[in-house]
């Protein structure tokens, strides 16, 4: 027995040809929702118009040409929306087309009359430029955990933690005791042995300090900075829980009691993974750069005047 075949689109596809099915939005309707399209056709409109109100030289191919392209329009108008304003209107986008032009006539002339020879900031914004172009030619941004790691196994000495140290100092001025100021400070530490900070009388054994009496986590290089470096070189050396010293600074002299001390050490991987990484793409970029120069620098013979 014989079946008749669908006759139509909707029972061939196994559908109820009775039953409405939603139209799926088209591709043309989604791109016409999207803001980049939109300025890429009003640049487009505008550049048709300027090219009318604004008529080809005769000479078509010569130098005088100046050629924006719709991709120079969509530029123009993320540069201008990027800056935090509304899409351009067809006045403010008429301007920025005449702004670009204006840029390019004066660069031509000015190149036509010799202005970028023997220029040196002309020379060392080139220079820049082509250096960014060859640190960046061959550069894996995206490295592997594994690369990762043996880079950081080669490299740690960069990511060494220096000392913190959080501790609280008794002060003895220069200009209040004279000669005898470190005298005085080691008699103090006679008075204090074996007490803690908040002892009822150890802050009145010291001078009044123009700074801080109590310094919490701070690292080397901030008491090296605050208090010169043989300071900070003895600091790291006190052991946790007593009062010591005397210690000289560029103030005068001090008793120290450090509270607590983490000692210089390599953070673990996954700790700075990130700063990891960035250490290692900045290191390829220079790598990429030293070798591009050498392979440029090969091409040149450099001539220097005889001594005299």
């Amino acid at each position: 027995m014989l079946l008749d075949r669908p006759t139509d689109e909707g029972a061939a596809s196994g559908r109820n040809p009775d039953v409405a099915v939603p139209a799926r939005p088209s591709r043309l309707r989604r791109w016409s929702r999207e803001p980049l399209v939109h300025f890429l056709l009003i640049s487009v409109v505008l550049f048709a118009g300027y090219r009318i109100l604004h008529p080809k030289s005769e000479d078509t191919s010569g130098p005088n040409r100046i050629v924006l392209t719709p991709d120079d329009l969509v530029q123009m108008s993320v540069a201008w929306l990027a800056q935090g304003r509304p899409p351009p209107t067809p006045e403010q986008m008429q301007n920025l087309i005449e702004l670009k032009v204006r840029e390019e006539v004066l660069f031509r002339e000015a190149t036509a009359l010799g202005l970028d020879k023997d220029d040196t900031i002309v020379k060392r914004r080139l220079a820049q430029k082509m250096e960014f172009l060859v640190e960046g030619a061959s550069i894996d941004n995206d490295p592997s955990t594994d690369t990762l790691r043996a880079w950081f196994k080669d490299n740690q000495q960069r990511f060494t933690l220096l000392p913190r140290i959080s501790f609280r100092h008794l002060y003895f001025s220069s200009d209040r005791h004279g000669e005898r100021t470190r005298e005085a400070a080691a008699k103090a530490l006679e008075q204090v042995a074996g007490q803690t900070t908040d002892a009822k009388d150890v802050a009145a054994v010291g001078d009044p300090f123009m700074y801080q009496d109590y310094y919490g986590d701070r690292s080397f290089d901030d008491m090296a900075k605050l208090f010169g470096l043989n300071f900070a070189r003895a600091l790291v050396n006190i052991k946790p829980g007593s009062w010591q010293g005397p210690v000289k600074s560029g103030y005068g002299w001090h008793l120290i009691f450090v509270d607590s001390a983490a000692p210089r050490r390599v953070p673990a991987f996954e700790e700075i993974e990130s700063d990891i990484k960035a250490s290692w793409v900045a290191d390829q970029r220079a790598q990429a750069k030293a070798k591009a120069y050498d392979a440029m620098r090969a091409r040149y013979q450099v001539v220097l005047p005889e001594k005299p």
